[in-house]
């Protein structure tokens, strides 16, 4: 065992013995996330490093606390990616690889790819026993433990720490190219719903509005002859390919002027890509318009703390369900209202259930996953 894993093992040990809580911290870019942190910090960042990388496989083996420009940079050497495109919160190259997979949070393109979850193949954890546990496996086509290191992705360290993760990675598309229309955001969500149904090599898409006008922006990836095709067949405006790029990434990270919430609080919304516009906050004094990602799957809301109730009542009545995502800029957490809205009985127990399994002594932060855990 090497030294940094062997050092995060006693500790968690001497922790489990004293019972000291503990809050498992990378690079800190998404303290934000969840509820508030509690315990003396756990960091993971002498966990670095990429161990395997076989390009020809698509898989690549990394330590938790790498940084994740430094994993992008060496797959973009081989003209492969991460296709989740996980957002990159924080200072330039202060997010970790184990964050990444913790925070279990993917950019434009997952409705067309998959979620972080989707890419992960295997992983090597440190339980609240201190016990090092080696689950999945490195490779695409294995049946060892493969949902269970699935389980990491969202658990935001709750379970322990991710101290290595192997990850499927893809080849960077032939082609791309942005299209821009004029629309009205129900004309967007029933556009998107259509060509959804059709061969087209979609891949995301972004409603927002700008001077008062709806504008709904789609990326196509794929083989240059697929992307060209689409591109005449369904009209709009095609951006410069450098503006267009600058501007998904802007999206990803939340640099967009538009995620300048203000006063209000950013809300994240998850329904069904089918739901019809939302009744809340549709123009009717609520806040700014909603922006719409994922083909209409997530939904991004301004919106005071205290709308809470109101805000996860139409998303329910949509299918789905709300997280206070990020307080406003300047204010401490309002502990009154959960980030998460509630589980249903059922996915509690297995929450806890889960925990209990990987941490008998109580010794992560599961209150940060699950408010009065």
């Amino acid at each position: 065992m090497e030294p940094a894993l062997r050092q995060i093992a006693e500790r968690i040990r001497a922790a489990a013995a004293d019972a000291t809580p503990l809050r498992i911290r990378g690079g800190g870019t998404k303290d934000f996330h969840g509820e508030t942190p509690h315990g003396e910090v756990l960091s993971t960042t002498a966990l670095t490093g990429i161990t395997s990388y076989e390009p020809s496989e698509l898989v690549v083996t990394v330590r938790g606390g790498t940084p994740l420009d430094e994993l992008e940079a060496v797959l973009a050497e081989k003209g492969q990616c991460l296709p989740f495109e996980p957002p990159h919160f924080g200072a330039a190259g202060a997010g970790t690889v184990g964050g990444m997979v913790a925070a279990g949070l993917s950019g434009p393109a997952r409705a067309s790819v998959g979620a972080v979850r989707d890419y992960v193949l295997g992983a090597t954890l440190v339980n609240g026993r201190g016990d090092v546990l080696s689950l999945g496996g490195q490779v695409m086509k294995n049946v060892a433990g493969y949902d269970v290191s699935r389980v990491l992705a969202g658990s935001l360290g709750t379970l322990g720490v991710i101290a290595e993760v192997s990850l499927k990675v893809l080849p960077v598309a032939p082609a791309e190219a942005t299209l821009e229309f004029a629309c009205s955001q129900a004309d967007a969500l029933r556009l998107l719903n259509e060509w959804g149904g059709r061969p087209l090599p979609l891949n995301a898409s972004c409603w927002f509005e700008q001077a008062g006008t709806g504008i709904l922006q789609l990326r196509l990836r794929g083989a240059v002859a697929a992307v060209e095709a689409a591109c005449a067949h369904l009209g709009g405006e095609r951006k410069d390919n450098a503006q267009a790029a600058a501007h998904w990434q802007a999206l990803r990270d939340q640099r967009l002027p538009w995620f300048d919430t203000g006063a209000n609080a950013l809300w994240r919304l998850s329904v069904p890509q089918t739901a019809s516009a939302l009744a809340w906050g549709d123009g009717d004094g609520d806040g700014a318009a909603p922006l719409v990602e994922w083909h209409g799957a997530q939904r991004w809301y301004q919106a005071p703390p205290a709308q809470a109730a109101r805000i996860r009542e139409a998303a329910r009545a949509a299918g789905g369900h709300a997280t206070l995502f990020r307080m406003p800029a300047g204010h401490a957490a309002d502990n009154r209202v959960p980030r998460f809205d509630a589980l249903s009985a059922p996915v509690a127990r297995i929450h806890q259930a889960l925990m209990h399994e990987f941490d008998p002594h109580r010794i992560f932060d599961r209150a940060r996953l699950l408010a009065g855990a």
